[in-house]
C-alpha cells in the first residue's frame, strides 16, 4: 500500500518562509506528476504548484514568483519552497501523486494535509 506524508507545516510571520516536504512510499513502480493544493477556511481546494517527472512545473498565479516546487525522484519526494508568504497563504496544504503500483494502475494518492499560518 503506499503512503504519502507531508510535513513542514507551522506558524509563521507573514514575509517569512517555509519549506514543506512530501514522502510517497510503500509499493509502488513510479511516480508521474507530483504537487501541492491548499484549501483554505471557506474555500475550495486549489491546486498551489505541481510538477512532472522531467521537472515541468506549474504555479497558481497566486504564488508565482514566491513559491517553489521541487522534486527529488530517487527519495520519491516533492517539495514546496514558500517565501514572502502572505496571512492569504494560510491553509492545509496537501500533497498529492499520481503513482503507479503496477505498470498497468494508476492512482491519485492524498497526504494527510500539513497546516501552514502565516500571522500578519
Amino acid at each position: 500500500q503506499v503512503q504519502v506524508v507531508e510535513s513542514g507545516g507551522g506558524l509563521v510571520e507573514a514575509g517569512g518562509s517555509l519549506t514543506l516536504s512530501c514522502v510517497a512510499s510503500g509499493r509502488l513502480f513510479s511516480i508521474n506528476d507530483m504537487g501541492w493544493y491548499r484549501q483554505a477556511p471557506g474555500k475550495q481546494r486549489e491546486l498551489v504548484a505541481d510538477i512532472s517527472r522531467g521537472g515541468n512545473t506549474n504555479y497558481a498565479d497566486s504564488v508565482k514568483g514566491r513559491f517553489t516546487i521541487s522534486r527529488d525522484n530517487a527519495k520519491n519526494t516533492v517539495y514546496l519552497q514558500m517565501n514572502s508568504l502572505k496571512p492569504e497563504d494560510t491553509a492545509i496544504y496537501y500533497c498529492h501523486a499520481d503513482i503507479r503500483t503496477t505498470p498497468w494502475s494508476r492512482n491519485d494518492y492524498w497526504g494527510q494535509g500539513t497546516q501552514v499560518t502565516v500571522s500578519s
